[in-house]
């Protein structure tokens, strides 16, 4: 134990380090032609590397291209088309003058001269013929007179009142006989306000001795003659005269095509006495309501005449060229199938993916079938879809080898 202590008492020898030698500052760890080597090295594998993989990885994308194309279904599309060819509306009508009237006789007479012919072209307030009337004239001298008397009597009237109204403020005669004095002067001055009116009345009938044209037109038929008694109020008429530098034509539109009437639509007129030319028509007016015999429409057209070219009451034949029907689309049967939402068609989008749209069925034509709505003539439709068609699946499109490729955008292909 003492031992111990006392070589823990002793001091220990002092420890002598060596220092340690570094290595040189700028002394290169790796040879510099072994580095270029290297990085050389790594350079030639790494291309390696990119020319034996290229191949591999574009092999790899064509796989799943043409897997994911394989996987596609492919469609035929067709697009809708008029139910029927929309045919051109052509109407048989009858011309007639734009003004027509047959002028007939308001007093008796007999037939002094006539001044026009047929044919003859006249202006409006012209003399056509002038009537001899003895037994108008001689009562309109009877009825002048009686004016003459009237006026007369009403005079004296007037004045006898003026002097009983003094007599009574004299109290020479009773208010009563004064009175009547005045009522007799009212009494005889309505007498001669009818006398006038007499006059008159034969005054203007004296006026129609003298026959004139109520408008511009053309003389149609004359039927009289001098020395020719005339009978006012009589069926037959002295002249016919028409307005013909414009025609009216009128058409009877059948109910199917008599929404698509209106004015003022264009229409082409053709008579068959003149075969090589048509004249520009249009439509002024059509009736309100449908013929409950024919179920046909009024429709009336004006046709320029000023060459005089066309005659009144010729046949005509009238083409509507934009009269035509509000005509249903129709689509292949095959293009339609049925689920439990009805009948449906996949319709194809520019994004190449289905829509099922659910329409309107209208007549079953055999091969074709109306669609009251649902699509319009744009769309692309399935020709042919399965029964496993559902919405917003990706499909391709058949590629024909022909023209006439059915792409949604591009010109209609049926299967």
């Amino acid at each position: 134990m003492p031992d111990d202590l006392s070589s823990l008492s002793e001091p220990a020898a002092p420890v002598r380090v060596t220092p340690r030698e570094e290595p040189p500052a700028h002394a290169p760890t790796v040879p510099p032609r072994l580095g270029k080597w290297l990085w050389g090295a790594l350079l030639l594998m790494g291309a390696g590397l990119l020319a034996g993989g290229m191949p591999r990885w574009r092999q790899r994308a064509v796989v799943r291209e043409e897997t994911r194309s394989l996987a596609l279904q492919t469609v035929h599309v067709t697009r809708a088309a008029p139910a029927k060819a929309g045919a051109t509306l052509q109407l048989s009508g009858e011309l007639k003058p734009h003004v027509e009237a047959e002028i007939y006789a308001r007093t008796n007479g007999y037939v002094r001269r006539w001044t026009v012919d047929l044919g003859a072209r006249v202006e409006a307030g012209q003399l056509l013929a002038e009537l001899d009337t003895p037994d108008l004239d001689r009562e309109l001298s009877q009825t002048q007179a009686e004016l003459k008397q009237a006026e007369a009597a009403r005079d004296l009237s007037v004045t006898t009142a003026k002097r009983w109204e003094h007599l009574v403020a004299n109290r020479a005669v009773s208010p009563q006989e004064a009175e009547e004095k005045r009522a007799d002067s009212v009494l005889k001055q309505a007498a001669l306000q009818a006398a006038a009116a007499r006059v008159e009345r034969l005054i203007e009938i004296q006026r129609f001795a003298q026959i004139t044209a109520p408008f511009s037109g053309t003389v149609l038929a004359r039927q009289l003659d001098l020395g020719q008694l005339v009978n006012a109020g009589t069926a037959r008429p002295l002249f016919r005269i028409a307005e013909t530098s414009r025609l009216r034509v009128f058409v009877r539109v059948p109910q199917s095509h008599a929404r698509a009437v209106t004015a003022p639509q264009s229409a082409t007129l053709t008579v068959p006495e003149l075969p090589s030319r048509t004249f520009a028509a249009k439509v002024v007016r059509t009736g309100a309501a449908l013929d409950p015999v024919s179920r046909t429409l009024l429709a009336e057209l004006e046709v320029d005449n000023s060459d005089a070219e066309l005659f009144a009451g010729s046949y005509a034949t009238v083409q509507l060229n934009d009269a035509r029907p509000d005509i249903p689309l129709s689509l292949p049967a095959q293009c339609i199938f049925f689920r439990a939402e009805g009948a449906l068609v996949g319709v194809v989008g520019g994004d190449q993916r289905v829509a099922l749209r659910k329409v309107s069925l209208g007549r079953d034509l055999g091969q074709t079938v109306e669609i009251l709505s649902g699509i319009t003539a744009e769309d692309a439709v399935i020709a042919n879809p399965p029964d496993s068609l559902v919405d917003g699946v990706e499909v391709r499109l058949h590629a024909p080898s022909g023209p006439g490729v059915g792409t949604p955008g591009g010109p209609p292909h049926a299967r």
